[in-house]
């Protein structure tokens, strides 16, 4: 699980660019499968398992991930550019960001500290304000290897750290797609999947839900288990209410985001199978954020929806943390899940 979820994460996919996350999964013999992309570039992988439920039960992860995009050039070569998805401005100062198949470096950076005035050094930098530096002189030059439009993935290794950490850009949510993958490869190997399943990877998630739209009409799922990466902001700033889940507190389900009220019942089967199996999990406190399962929950007329996520300090940021054992926790429940499923559908 670590190594695929390593090889997600240096990937480039930031939303409507997720081209390279899609080879990879498609890579793992998911074509051999049957598996489908649509015209948006969703990917949806329906496996036969051991029990054929009455309900159509679906699993999905977003496969894009948060980045910029080039809005304009300047006549000395430096890019204008917008966030694609929330990104915070906060950290994205020096950061780097590389664009397109030929890899492209660029340094986002801003008016020196010792060029502002006392009064602006307190203040967040205006988007306006930013720039990125691809080390060309000209707006010609520039223009031979970036066009308005291109998107940019932040620049980050992957790296292991401390008791059990990992850190990443993108674990928002490479982590679900590791899940579904494991789920995947593990019944390729062993057939050994509870029940009948549809896995979505979908894209452009992060600027709207977009890509989810067009699943769930195509699926047409009655149960639907969204898998995260969700915020914590386990930090020493932080109040202990405003803290939202904590890093190494175990599977997050939550009962409510800004965009969806997950179905009870399937939340207190989760909470269930948690408890019976020693899997530790935790709630959100603050009410925050949207996933894909607000899509499914309202198409057509509607489908069951629930959420397990993995909590993640720091997201939307080039550098993501999660803890392992929690990530790992979110495969386990996503697989008792499955097989809970199989039992009462």
């Amino acid at each position: 699980m670590l190594e695929t979820l390593k090889a997600l994460c240096a990937l480039h996919g930031v939303s409507g660019n997720e081209g390279e996350v899609r080879d990879f999964i498609l890579s793992k013999g998911l074509l051999h499968e049957g598996a489908e992309t649509d015209v948006m570039g969703n990917v949806l992988v329906s496996l036969s398992g051991a029990k054929t439920p009455k309900k159509k039960i679906l699993l999905c992860s977003h496969m894009d991930e948060v980045g910029v995009i080039v809005t304009g050039i300047t006549d000395d070569g430096y890019l204008k550019f917008a966030t694609a998805g929330n990104v915070d401005k906060r950290v994205v100062v020096g950061k780097t960001v590389i664009f397109g198949k030929d890899r492209v470096l660029g340094v986002i950076g801003c008016k020196a500290v010792h060029l502002l005035k006392a009064k602006d050094r307190e203040k967040v930098v205006d988007m306006d304000d930013l720039y990125i530096d691809i080390g060309v002189k000209s707006k010609e030059e520039a223009e031979k290897i970036v066009t308005p439009g291109d998107a940019g993935a932040f620049d980050d290794e992957v790296r292991e750290f401390g008791d059990g950490f990992i850190k990443a850009k993108a674990l928002d949510d490479r982590v679900g797609c590791t899940v579904l993958l494991e789920l995947i490869m593990s019944h390729l190997a062993k057939r050994d999947l509870p029940v009948d399943c549809t896995f979505a990877f979908t894209v452009q998630e992060e600027v709207g839900l977009r890509g989810a739209n067009t699943v769930a009409f195509k699926a047409e799922p009655d149960i639907v288990l969204v898998i995260e990466g969700t915020t914590a902001a386990d930090l020493p700033s932080v109040s202990e209410s405003k803290k939202i889940c904590k890093v190494g507190g175990g599977v997050v389900i939550p009962f409510m985001d800004g965009a969806t009220i997950y179905d009870k019942e399937l939340r207190g089967v989760l909470i269930s199978l948690a408890d019976k199996n020693g899997i530790k999990w935790q709630t959100k406190n603050v009410i925050a954020g949207a996933t894909d399962g607000a899509v499914f929950q309202r198409s057509r007329a509607g489908a069951k929806t629930v959420g397990i996520a993995a909590p993640v300090r720091n997201l939307h940021s080039p550098s993501c943390v999660a803890k392992l054992s929690d990530i790992e926790d979110v495969l386990r429940l996503a697989r008792l899940f499955l097989e809970e499923m199989g039992e009462q559908c």
